[in-house]
């Protein structure tokens, strides 16, 4: 058995490899405590399987808290785990796009799955799953209705701001002039849309695209990402965990 843990701003991902098939998931939140809670996730998931801890080969770790954590045996980026796992899903993929919690990527991969260029926007919250969190909290939205709420209108309004910060104020003016809330998420996804269209232009887009992370669970974004790109954008059953599952696979073919 293999295991592969993605310790990413927001959330911890963990997946279990045999060598053929993901036998295996668990998703927790990062918390205070990363390390502590990472070992946990894995220590729980392993129980849940009846799988012993002595029957892992190898562990590897990913994403922002890769580095720090001491059960991992071995450690990689989260570009080329990401790629990994998405070829082991989708493998005509060659381009895909990760938005998480601190940052947005777009990874261009060749047929095999291997990585050929990637772009990171890791220096604003706009444009991450961070941005639309305070998206929510302004507009008084459950999180994990926000998709839904935006797919409720074909109307739009522009969010011209660049910056997190000054984009929130620009919602809170909008919704002084009485613009309904469906108007302004729809305009919150486009503007996250296109700042991932930023991206492409520095890797190239080719088909077939997928879309993974957490923002991958809402629909709002989807459909913006869909129409500013012109094409069906695929996305995994649980788009969260395709880090730690190319982590776990990749441990499978480490010597």
């Amino acid at each position: 058995m293999f295991c592969g843990v993605d310790i990413g701003s927001r959330t911890i991902k963990s997946a279990i490899y045999d060598g053929e098939r993901i036998v295996a998931t668990a998703v927790s939140d990062t918390g205070a405590t990363p390390k502590e809670n990472a070992a946990k996730l894995i220590a729980d998931l392993l129980d849940k399987c009846e799988i012993k801890k002595s029957d892992l080969k190898r562990t590897l770790a990913t994403g922002y808290g890769r580095n720090y954590f001491e059960g991992a045996d071995v450690v990689n980026s989260e570009i080329i785990c990401h790629a990994a796992g998405v070829a082991h899903l989708f493998p005509s993929a060659q381009t895909i796009i990760d938005i998480g919690g601190q940052d947005s990527k777009m990874i261009r991969t060749n047929a095999a799955g291997k990585v050929l260029d990637f772009a990171m926007n890791d220096r604003c919250a706009a444009g991450t799953g961070k941005f639309i969190e305070m998206v929510a909290r302004t507009l008084d939205v459950a999180l994990d209705q926000v998709g839904d709420i935006a797919l409720t209108t074909e109307d739009s309004c522009e969010i011209s701001s660049m910056c997190a910060v000054f984009a929130e104020s620009e919602i809170i003016g909008l919704l002084h002039k009485g613009v309904p809330t469906n108007v302004i998420l729809r305009g919150v996804f486009k503007s996250v849309a296109r700042r991932t269209i930023g991206l492409s232009g520095r890797v190239g887009v080719r088909p077939e695209i997928v879309f993974t992370g957490g923002v991958a669970q809402n629909k709002g974004v989807l459909q913006a990402l869909e129409h500013e790109f012109g094409v069906e954008i695929h996305v995994p059953p649980k788009p969260q965990i395709t880090g730690a599952m190319g982590a776990a696979i990749i441990a499978a073919r480490a010597k």
